[in-house]
């Protein structure tokens, strides 16, 4: 659940949401964390108190990586998580996320049952004893930090690093971990005020690290810090898909990548399909959404797989996406091979241009029909060959359509998803 906070996402909501999901629990405790957003703390506590009223005990690890939240879920025996955070979204935003035992998100089932649970009256009212009460652990962003450093295969000594957390939950933890490493790190984007969480910076701007990196690898966080977008020497951007190919060949290499697979989303760009299918891994493909990418990597028995935003997930060790997992296995490779980033990243794959544009449409139109847009897809496929890829799909949250090209050059793809998006346009726009 997202929205404006104390608006849309009210403390009243995130009890009633804290109540249905301790309903649902025969034992607790509930692990609770959260982003630096102004309005945390107010919506976690709330959150806890309706834990309380279930009869679920809480333990709150304050402001925690997403990554961090799952991981101590997971090891201490918690029944359930959450993640009170709007990730890569405004500071106004907010948005509570429910983590199973095992530190993934719930099921589909799961999810309906709560929401069931939130719309009915409960008859179960604990009083005295049986209220459930707040804990705080004192020692989870050590415990956390001690975690990542143990999954480190080198030494960092030498390596020097601009590490860009947003303002947002991973402002302690990241530079912690990489200085426990050896690393030598400059620090922006550290001094979060409850109001400038992603703001001109994070992996959602990379623009920004860009311009301070100068010459040195840049790591940038989203607000809960479950995304990794790595900066080269050169000032490159270096995103999930060619991060995942590094690791992929890298691991190949090792014999360290499990089944010789990778699970990666449509999204994910022609090249890294390529350098897939060149280094002989076999890619699995999934829609988007990092649930969708574990659904496919627990069918498929793959231990790396993730999306082009730098949501990434390695299954040796985790459960769900954390930006600060990814860092170590990306800088780990850099330790270990002695090749810088920029060198890595040439020989992992050759990102083809991409454009998208969101074309905004009609409520409840229905794509699959729409054989305007369909025929002119094909006509674009067919001039493109297999020098490029078309992908038009609906969002799953907002009344657009989506239209991706890759080509060979970037005006060439440009030009075809300008053409495309007008056809879309014409057909489903609302009149």
């Amino acid at each position: 659940m997202r929205g404006v906070a104390n608006l849309e996402l009210t403390p009243d909501l995130a009890l009633s949401l804290g109540r249905a999901a301790g309903l649902q629990l025969s034992v607790g405790p509930a692990l609770v964390g959260r982003d630096t957003r102004r309005s945390g703390e107010m919506l976690s506590l709330a959150l806890q108190s309706g834990f309380h009223s279930a009869g679920i005990d809480t333990v709150d690890v304050g402001i925690m990586p997403a990554g961090g939240i799952s991981y101590l879920t997971a090891s201490t025996g918690a029944t359930m998580g959450a993640v009170v955070s709007a990730s890569h979204n405004p500071a106004s935003d907010n948005g509570i996320k429910f983590l199973s035992a095992t530190g993934t998100k719930l099921t589909d089932d799961e999810e309906d049952q709560i929401e069931v649970r939130l719309r009915s009256e409960s008859a179960r009212i604990p009083t005295g004893h049986l209220v459930g009460t707040r804990f705080h652990d004192s020692k989870a962003l050590n415990s956390y930090v001690s975690f990542l450093a143990k999954v480190a295969r080198y030494s960092y000594r030498g390596l020097n690093l601009a590490v860009d957390a947003a303002n947002g939950a991973a402002f302690q933890a990241a530079p912690a971990v990489l200085s426990k490493l050896g690393a030598q790190v400059e620090r922006y984007a550290v001094e979060p005020d409850g109001t400038n969480i992603n703001l001109d910076c994070g992996s959602t701007y990379p623009e920004f690290l860009a311009s301070k990196a100068e010459g040195r690898i840049g790591l940038a966080f989203d607000g809960d810090a479950d995304r990794l977008l790595a900066i080269d020497e050169d000032g490159n951007p270096v995103n999930g898909d060619a991060i995942m190919a590094i690791v992929a060949l890298h691991w190949k290499a090792q014999g360290r990548l499990k089944n010789n697979r990778v699970v990666a989303t449509v999204m994910s760009n022609l090249g890294f399909r390529r350098a897939m299918e060149g280094a002989g891994i076999e890619l699995i493909e999934t829609k988007v959404g990092d649930r969708y990418v574990l659904e496919a990597m627990n069918e498929h028995r793959a231990i790396l797989g993730g999306e082009q935003s730098g949501h990434i997930i390695f299954l040796d060790k985790g459960r769900t996406g954390d930006g600060l997992m990814t860092a170590i296995r990306l800088l780990d490779i850099v330790a270990g091979s002695g090749q810088e980033l920029r060198q890595l990243r040439k020989e992992a794959m050759v990102e083809y241009p991409q454009v998208l544009k969101n074309v905004k449409v009609a409520r409840g139109v229905d794509l699959s029909a729409a054989k305007e847009v369909w025929d002119a897809v094909a006509e674009v496929e067919k001039e493109l060959g297999s020098e490029g890829r078309v992908l038009i799909r609906p969002s799953g949250t907002e009344p657009v359509v989506r239209v991706m090209v890759e080509a060979a050059s970037q005006e060439q793809a440009g030009g075809y998803a300008d053409r495309l998006a007008e056809v879309v346009a014409r057909q489903l726009a609302e009149r």
